[in-house]
């Protein structure tokens, strides 16, 4: 029984203390006077009793009645139920209540007012218990009294109040009164441990909602601070009441405030969580809280501030407790569609409610803490029972160790109050325990089942609904309460005195008369707590194990070859038993395994087994997640002390000085759960060898209560099964006898904790005592980077040297780490020694322990690393040096390491299957052009093949330090990750005999050639050769005045030879000038700006040397051979024909640094004036020709970007900071660049201008606006113009393949292309970023019409317009033509174009770098390669410049020349003229061509190959922009789509693409031709035979060309009919490039090697062809086009070995080509009479037949050459191919073939007339047929022996058209007819006559 109340209170306004501001209350009365014994007095009341603050009223309010619930000490709740009213405030000190008011006059007349000023007053209940309606009933009755002066003694009243007694739980009702006339009831719940909730909540859900309440159950759950605010008080503590419930059964331990006081707001920022409630008028002061929740009641929404990260439930749970919630809460919801709801049923009723939504939450509990109970670790069971949880094990087998909310609920207090009062297995149970011990499969039926759900949850809300309300029939309860309005009333007395003593007296009576009448309390029901079923993964599967029975069986059979010596074997089933390991079951099969090897504790190896065995539990640690690395650790933990091995006489090595390293030894959580799990097994043991058992279990079984199960076997029994008995003997057993077993348990967790001790010091004193792991910075996280060095320690020799063990400090060194080690082992026993109650004194002895087993220990190891480093160290492979190339020289000895497999998946046998070539063992390499790996696949099972993995330094892009978990001795090493531009990554793990120092030598070097000083000191230059010491002054000082500068580059540019005296004449005029400006081109403006050109008469003879030089340039000769006229002075006049001339203005670099010497400009400019038009353009760029298309004579031109100083200039100012001249010359080199447009657009030849305005040829017209039929009705006029357009072949092919969007119009001006378009010009060539994939030009069409259009222009101006087609089209950036004007009587159009500018491009290639080597393996399925390819848009910046270069290669070719004028003019500019040039003109596809081109345009035109490859130190910081790899990539889209028209293959592409980079070429050395005269690189000298000459990579391709076919393209066969190319280049349409992902780790990438004659392959392996004809050729490994060539690179090879073999003198491949292709002509010509078809042929192949679009999809050979590494897919499709070449290279055999030709078959089945290839075969005795005559695998045949007759036919329906009737003929068989018809009557007759004399001859 309990008390009802515990103290009654008056507490009222404080007078005195007014002064301070704020009122106070003070109490006026308390009852009892002095404190109960046990329940202590509540301090702090008075504040509590008014939270909002004392404050006096104008109104009298009616009294309100609130609870609030405070803490005490022991952390027990009191409840104080509050009932306040307002009393009329008694002014005792005159009239100054309100002072300064001026209400005063009115109390003078001595009449008595009524009171103006209220004062509140409470009375206060105190309880223990939590009533609230009956303390609401008696406060209300005492104050009904009061306020009605009912004629009953209040005295009597609140005696009979403290007087009541009630039993705590059990059910059973009371009734009591207080002696008023009033009867009331209390029930008490049926058990106490489950909260009472009334309805407060579903209050909440109803105030919150859902989600929000859900968040603040996981706030509340992981240690959040809630706070709540509403105006009520009442809705506060409800609130607070129904959140603390929802919690059950865990109990909320934090300050738990309902209602908090105003002068305790502060509380508010205590660091603690909290549960608290204020009043909404402190709203602006919660507000600055930065971490706490705030719920707002009244307003229903929740406030998470940003810096709370809110765990929320992990799935399934969230999702199933959302629906369940909604299910309860909206039980209309699912029915609220329905057509005819079911009549509405009553809503249950708050109270029902309630209990519903707590049954969800008790469930969610059930289910989050399913199977707990598997997880306590039973310490002790007398005399209490102490039980540890062991979290890590309970979260790894529900599989959450990543989410992160069950962790926070495990480590919060709360569940610590629930481990400690639920552990025990012996107590009283209630609904949680039965709940929590449901089959698992049952929660699972009902998430499937939401009828037995539904069921369940109405069975569980009413349980707890019964707990609260057990008894149906409410006894009567009668209250009085006080008559309306009365506390409205004005003469009330105020609350009176009562008397205390008659209070004291009345108390002392009643409790007199309760002790004659005292109640036995009820004795709890205590029973044995069902243990539930073991914990399972909360997804509910059990976590896949992938084909895990074959692993276990790969370690079993691998241990037992150890353990029976077989060496062998064991080498070859290691790597795969490592493999294994990565799997849970493998660890632990390989713990169960080991242990069976262990007699007696002790198991002794030999060195090789001790060394295998290390490994494999090395491997076993090193995989293990958190989450079970405890159970494989501590299951690995007694074997570690029982393997050993001999070093010498009495020195053992045992295994745990091997293992060391993982941090898990130095996790104390892990000792701990090790520790108990082993005390609860020798608990478990005590108690089942105890002899009382049997008597236990007899007298079990007499007891009353409910029955055990039928007791299980002595092995079943747990430890927990064993503790309920023995808890519930206990009581029974005598005094002596509980002693005992107190003691015994005691000495057995002792005698543990002495074994757990030596077990730690074994595992922590480091073998070596040099190391210390615990002293390192942070224990569990950085301990591998000063790894361990002795693996296993028969490495150890090789590391010998590197410690210092004569050091003097060797002592305090060791004292080190045996005070670390003491000092971690002493917070591990004191932890658990106290926490298992072992006594003080056995822990004082266990302290003096340790630190002399810590020395012993610390001695003994001594000799074992002495003696372990003398063992002969393992034999590692030997270091192959790699084959370095001529004049390639190693910088830095090979450092030996592991090549680490990276997130490619080739090489490491993943599911492409193959060998594990990596991890691969071998050196790393420096050298003076390329890093090198070279060593041995680890694998035994590989083979000794060489694995090289390299490439050229000058391609790294980064290099940074990792620590790599070394895969062949499981241990953490250090490593090196180097990434290359060349698509390569070498990722290596050092090996322990590499030590940091070499590391950081190997990178300084590595920075030192990475960023040469000069491009003298490049592998270019310096192969071979001493680096003169000449160089430039370094690049980072980038400042350097430019006088100092410029004496460095002449001199130095004297000493070479090159530089004129004149060059140096105008420097010096520059200097005095005063500009100080670097020759960097990275300014706005260029140093040249100012520079005047010196008179042309101080041309000496030296620079004409300089001229003759030029001429022999590349671009002089291509403009020769375009006829772009001839050098002349500017004043001199040609010949009247040429419109164009070559000036020589900028020979000296003087008018535009970066533009070659020779450039075409108009005939009619003077060189004078294009200083001033070169003004105009971004770093002087001014517009030149750079090609004129053949047949329609237009000119294609590039600039840079316009500049500020520029017509746009005069309109918007784009670089204000350029150093301007004066207006005057601002204005005059705007219309000197006005009169250069007009020179360039009068010497355009008039091509189209003649005959008007139909010459813009159909195709291109579409071409350029995608426009259709559906436009007509837009433009009524001009229908006919595009009514006759015809969709011929080529222009479906042309324009269909990249109409994507190609416009968006925006542009009002209208111009001749607007004819398509009423609404004016094209707009900005904006490339959508979603590509329309071929929608039909109708389509596209509709779109245009339909949107995007300006307003249309008035039918006459548009008619003007349309007169003519502009002659030149300005391409130009949007920003920098928005305000560019154009006379308006210039022929001439401006384009705004958007393109990706190279910082885009540099983003993307980093991603491309990423998808195709990448570092690691993609952790998610998803990231897949094609979805990375995808993501680094690459493939989208290909489409967009092809799509440029089309729509110019399209203008050019209908007329209209084009101005480039993007950016500074030297990248995208560059990329798309080079691009229009080679799809426009045929030359520029020959090898010779495309040299030139390059040449031209991007060595010439100043490409700045140095800034853009990051070749030198002062672009070191701008990072790789590949924008030549990208116009290199999109020839080979071209190259895929025409392989007949190009003269090279595509090996030459990738050959091009690896060494722009590589620094192997001086071409691709410097920024531009200007740099390259400085530097003396650019011409060759002849007189000069200089040591510096570098090598140039065209005369290397000439010369590789020369000798074999490696560039060559056998396909090639030009059309002379199509010049143009038009690729398709929607995104589907372009493909990957191989270059990307191949590699060959049996040489390195080919490119370098195919430049030797001998091919490399002879260097490498000895010559296995001759011995076995079969190879295995390996993806990534072997070169697949070397091991299986095509057929024509094969036939040349054995055609020279035969020539080798005869001694005849060898014949140049290209000799021998033109033979084969002569006869293959011949042949031709001779099939022709059969044929009937014109034969014109210029290639190997037979293509002349071929329809356009056949030659544009025709199978490729692979690239061929030596070094080429071609996937073996492509080898693969060739096959067919190759054959068909084979029978051209043979004679043709008549019998074979004695007819063959086309014919047209009838299909049998849909009876349709198919063209196909008909072959008669006399020998085999058939008719086969092909799909066409280039087709090698036949379709069919049909059998002439089973031929009857061959008769002439009639047509049928669907038969050719067009042929003539006599052309039919009909094969009949035994079985069917064959209805055939051929291409005319003759040739059928033929075909008829030739069957008929097979059939007679047979």
């Amino acid at each position: 029984m309990a008390r009802l109340a515990d103290y009654f209170i008056v507490v009222g306004y404080d007078q005195e203390k007014t002064g301070s501001g704020e009122g106070s209350g003070r109490i006026i009365q308390r009852f009892p006077k002095k404190d109960w014994d046990g329940t202590a007095f509540p301090q702090g009341v008075e504040m509590f009793c008014q939270p909002g603050g004392w404050r006096l009223s104008r109104e009298r309010k009616p009294p309100t009645f609130f609870t609030v619930v405070l803490t005490d000490i022991d952390s027990d709740r009191h409840y104080c139920s509050c009932l306040t009213f307002y009393e009329a405030e008694v002014n005792l000190q005159g009239t100054k209540t309100l002072e300064g008011d001026g209400d005063e006059d009115e109390e003078e007349d001595g009449l008595i007012q009524p009171a103006q000023v209220f004062a509140p007053k409470s009375l206060i209940l105190v309880s223990r218990l939590d009533y609230p309606e009956i303390f609401r009933g008696c406060l209300g009755l005492i104050y009904t009294v009061y306020v009605d002066t009912l004629n009953f003694p209040l005295e009597g009243l609140v005696a009979n109040l403290l007087t009541c007694t009630v039993p705590v739980a059990g059910g059973s009702q009371k009734l009591f009164s207080l002696g008023a006339g009033d009867r009331q009831l209390i029930q008490t719940p049926i058990n106490d441990s489950l909260p009472v909730t009334n309805k407060s909540v579903s209050l909440l859900f109803q105030q919150l909602g859902i989600q929000n309440v859900l968040s603040l159950f996981c706030a509340v759950l992981t240690e959040h601070k809630v706070l709540f605010h509403s105006t009520s008080y009442q809705r506060l503590g409800e609130a607070c009441r129904a959140l603390d419930a929802m919690m059950f059964p865990l109990k909320y331990s934090y300050p738990y405030i309902p209602i908090l006081p105003s002068r305790l707001l502060e509380v508010l920022s205590s660091p603690t969580p909290f549960i608290i409630g204020v009043h909404s008028m402190f709203q602006s002061e919660i507000h600055e809280l930065l971490d706490v929740i705030i719920a707002d009641l009244d307003g229903g929404t929740i406030k998470i501030p940003e810096c709370i990260h809110l765990s929320q439930l992990p799935e399934p749970l969230l999702h199933n407790t959302q629906t369940t919630l909604s299910m309860v809460l909206h039980p209309d919801l699912e029915i609220a569609d329905n057509a005819f709801p079911p009549p509405r049923s009553a809503p249950s009723n708050l109270k029902l409610l309630d209990k519903e939504v707590r049954a969800v939450f008790l469930r969610l509990f059930a289910q989050l803490f399913q199977g707990y109970r598997s997880c306590l670790q039973l310490i002790r069971i007398h005399p209490e029972p102490v039980i540890h949880f062991h979290k890590a094990a309970f979260l790894g087998q529900r599989g959450l160790i990543e989410n992160d909310f069950l962790p926070k609920v495990l480590d919060g207090m709360a569940f610590a109050g629930f481990v400690s009062e639920r552990g025990p297995p012996y107590r009283a149970c209630d609904l949680f325990d039965e709940l929590v011990a449901f089959d698992v499969e049952r929660f699972k039926e009902e998430e499937e089942n939401p009828t037995k759900l539904q069921k369940h949850m109405r069975e569980l809300s009413e349980q707890l609904y019964r707990n609260e309300n057990p008894n149906p029939h409410m006894a009567f309860q009668k209250v009085p309460r006080p008559s309306e309005g009365s506390h409205l009333r004005v003469h009330v007395v105020p609350f009176p005195l009562l008397e205390e003593d008659k209070v004291e007296d009345l108390m002392q009576e009643g409790l007199a008369k309760q002790n004659h009448t005292n109640i036995s309390a009820r004795p709890e029901r205590k029973c044995v707590v069902p243990a539930g079923p073991p914990v399972v993964s909360i997804t509910g599967k059990a976590s896949s194990v992938f084909n895990s029975a074959r692993r276990l069986e790969v370690v079993r059979s691998c241990i037992g070859f150890i353990f029976e010596n077989k060496t062998l074997e064991t080498e070859k089933a290691l790597p795969a038993a490592l493999r294994a390991l990565k799997g849970r079951a493998a660890r632990q099969c390989l713990t169960e395994v080991l242990s069976l090897h262990v007699q007696q504790n002790r198991a002794i190896l030999d060195h090789q087994q001790f060394d295998h065995i290390v490994r494999m539990m090395n491997c076993a640690l090193q995989d293990c997640s958190n989450s079970e690395e405890y159970t494989v650790a501590a299951a690995l933990l007694p074997l570690t002390t029982a393997f050993y091995r001999k070093l010498a006489p009495g020195v053992n090595q045992f295994a745990y000085t091997c293992v060391q390293e993982h941090p898990i030894w130095t996790n104390q959580q892990f000792w701990e759960a090790t520790f108990y799990s082993e005390v609860q097994n020798q608990i478990r043991a005590l108690y089942l060898n105890t002899p009382e058992d049997n008597q236990l279990i007899t007298a079990k079984l007499k007891e009353p209560g409910p029955l055990p199960p039928a007791s299980p076997s002595e092995s079943e029994r747990t430890a927990m099964d064993l503790a309920a008995e023995q808890l519930r003997a206990w009581p029974s057993l005598s005094k002596e006898k509980q002693q005992e077993l107190v003691k015994s348990e005691e000495s057995t967790v002792f005698s543990q904790a002495i074994h757990y001790a030596s077990l730690m010091v074994y595992l922590l004193v480091p073998l070596d005592a040099s190391k210390n792991k615990l002293l390192r910075a942070a224990p569990t996280a950085d301990w591998e980077s000063g790894s361990n060095s002795i693996v296993t320690n028969s490495i150890a020799g090789s590391v010998a040297e590197s410690f210092d063990t004569e050091s003097g400090f060797e002592d305090s060194e060791n004292s080190d780490v045996a005070n670390s080690v003491v000092r971690f082992i002493a917070r591990f026993i004191d932890k658990v020694c106290t926490e298992s109650g072992v006594t003080q004194d056995h822990i004082k002895n266990l302290h003096s322990m340790i630190p002399g087993i810590v020395a012993i220990q610390m001695e003994t190891l001594e000799a074992v690393h002495r003696e372990s480093r003398r063992l002969p160290p393992i034999q590692k492979p030997k270091i192959l040096r790699p084959a370095l190339l001529p004049g390639e020289e190693l910088v830095t000895e090979g450092l030996r390491v592991v090549l680490d497999p990276d997130g490619r998946e080739e090489a490491t046998g993943g599911l492409l299957g193959g060998p594990h070539i990596l991890p691969a063992e071998g050196a790393l390499f420096l050298t003076t052009y390329r890093i090198i790996f070279k060593g041995t696949p680890h694998d035994p099972l590989v083979g000794e093949q060489p694995v090289i993995r390299s490439f050229p330094v000058s391609t790294l892009t980064k290099d940074k330090k990792i620590t790599i978990q070394n895969q062949l001795h499981q241990n953490m090493q250090e490593g090196l990750q180097l990434r290359s531009a060349s698509f390569q990554l070498i990722k290596v793990a050092f090996d322990e005999e590499v030590t940091s120092e070499m590391v950081e030598i190997f990178r300084k070097h590595l920075q030192r050639i990475r960023y040469p000083q000069s491009i003298f000191s490049t592998f270019a230059f310096a192969a071979g050769q001493t680096v003169p010491q000449l160089l430039l002054p370094k690049q980072k000082e980038r400042n350097t005045g430019l006088r100092t500068l410029s004496k460095t580059i002449v001199k130095g540019a004297k000493r070479a030879g090159k530089i004129t005296m004149g060059r140096q004449s105008t420097l010096q005029k520059k200097n005095e000038k005063g500009s100080r400006m670097t020759w960097h081109e990275d300014d706005d403006i260029s140093v040249s700006d100012e520079g005047e050109p010196p008179a042309s008469s101080t041309l000496k003879a030296t620079e004409k040397s300089t001229m003759e030089q030029l001429v022999e340039r590349a671009c002089f000769r291509d403009y020769q051979r375009l006829g772009l006229g001839t050098i002349t002075g500017s004043s001199s006049r040609s010949k009247s024909g040429e419109q164009f001339r070559v000036t020589a203005v900028n020979r000296l670099y003087s008018l535009c640094r970066s533009y070659p010497g020779l450039l075409v400009v108009p005939q009619s400019v003077q060189d004078s004036s294009l200083q001033k038009v070169a003004r105009c353009y971004r770093h002087n760029r001014l517009p030149v020709v750079c090609w004129k298309h053949p047949r329609t004579k237009a000119v294609l031109l590039r600039s840079g970007g316009f500049h500020g100083k520029s017509v746009v200039g005069l309109f918007k100012s784009q670089n204000p900071a350029t150093t301007a001249p004066a207006a005057s010359s601002e204005s005059s080199s705007s219309l000197e660049q006005e009169k250069y447009l007009q020179a360039i657009l009068s010497s355009i030849p008039a091509y189209f201008k003649s005959n008007g305005s139909n010459t813009l040829s159909n195709r291109s017209l579409v071409g350029l606006s995608p426009a259709s039929e559906r436009r007509s009705s837009r433009i009524p006029k001009m229908a006919p113009v595009y009514l006759d357009i015809s969709f011929s072949n080529s222009f479906t092919r042309g324009v269909l393949g990249y109409r994507d969007k190609l416009f968006t119009h925006t542009n009002q001006k209208s111009s001749a292309k607007g004819r398509l378009h009423n609404q004016g010009v094209w707009a900005s060539l904006r490339s959508s970023s979603r590509f329309i994939q071929h929608p039909s030009a109708s389509e596209v069409g509709a779109r245009l019409a339909g949107k995007d259009l300006a307003p249309p222009i008035g039918n006459e101006s548009l008619q003007a317009l349309l007169k003519q087609q502009a002659a030149l089209y300005i391409f130009g950036e949007k920003s920098h033509l928005r305000g560019f004007k154009l006379d308006s009587m210039l022929n001439c159009e401006l384009v705004p174009v958007e393109f990706a500018d190279t910082r885009q491009a540099k983003a993307s290639f980093k991603k491309l770098l990423r998808a195709c080597s990448p570092s690691a393996m993609p952790t998610d399925a998803e990231d897949s390669f094609l979805r990375a390819l995808e993501e680094s848009e690459w493939i989208l910046q290909l489409h967009k410049l092809l799509q440029l270069a089309l729509i110019l290669v399209e203008l050019l070719d209908s007329g209209s020349s084009v101005l480039l004028s993007l950016e500074d003019g030297w990248d995208i500019t560059t990329q798309v003229v080079s691009l229009v040039q080679l799809l426009s003109d045929p030359f520029y596809r020959t090898l010779e061509g495309f040299q030139v081109l390059v040449e031209k345009e991007w060595l010439s035109f100043g490409h700045k190959f140095s800034q853009r490859g990051n070749l030198t130190p002062s672009s070191q910081g701008s990072g790789f922009t590949p924008v030549f790899l990208q116009f290199l990539d999109c020839v080979h889209q071209v190259h895929n789509q025409y392989p007949l028209e190009f003269e090279f293959n595509q090996h030459y592409l990738k050959f091009l693409a690896y060494h722009y980079i590589s620094n192997r070429f001086k071409n691709f050395l410097l920024d531009s031709d200007y740099e390259r005269l400085e530097h003396g690189t650019l011409f060759e000298d002849k007189g000069d035979k200089q040591a510096r000459r570098g090598i140039c990579v065209w005369e290397c391709v000439n010369r590789m060309h020369r000798r074999s076919p490696v560039f060559f393209n056998y396909l090639y066969s030009p059309s002379d009919a199509e010049p143009v190319l038009k690729p398709s280049i929607s995104i589907p349409n372009l493909t990957k490039w191989e270059f990307y992902t191949a590699e060959t780790l049996s040489t390195g990438p080919s490119y370098d090697w195919s430049m030797l004659a001998v091919p490399s392959e002879s260097t490498e392996e000895p010559d296995t062809i001759a011995t076995s004809k079969r190879r295995i050729v390996w993806p990534c490994y072997s070169s697949v086009a070397r091991a299986e060539p095509d057929a024509i690179t094969k036939l040349l090879a054995d055609i020279e070995r035969l020539e080798g073999e005869l001694g005849q003198a060898p014949e140049r491949w290209h000799t021998t080509l033109e033979k084969v292709r002569a006869s293959v002509q011949e042949d031709l010509k001779q099939e022709g009479n059969l044929r009937k078809q014109s034969v014109s042929i210029s290639g190997l192949i037979p293509t002349s037949s071929l329809q356009a679009y056949q030659r544009h999809s025709m199978l490729h050979l692979p690239d061929s050459g030596l070094g080429e590494d071609s996937s073996p897919t492509a080898a693969n499709g060739v096959s067919r191919r190759a054959a068909t070449l084979y029978n051209q290279f043979t004679p043709k055999n008549e019998e074979n073939r004695s007819f063959e030709g086309v014919l047209y078959k009838r299909g049998a089945l849909l009876k349709a007339w198919k063209r196909r290839w008909f072959v008669l075969d006399i020998t085999k005795h058939q008719l086969r047929y092909y799909d066409t005559d280039e087709d090698v695998s036949s379709r069919g045949h049909i059998d002439l022996a089973e031929v009857e007759s061959v008769v002439i036919a009639t047509p049928t329906i669907g038969a050719p058209k067009n042929i003539s009737e006599k052309a039919f003929f009909d094969l009949k068989t035994t079985k069917r007819v064959y209805n055939f018809c051929a291409e005319n009557a003759q040739s059928a007759q033929q075909w008829m006559d030739k069957i008929q004399s097979c059939i007679s001859d047979a």
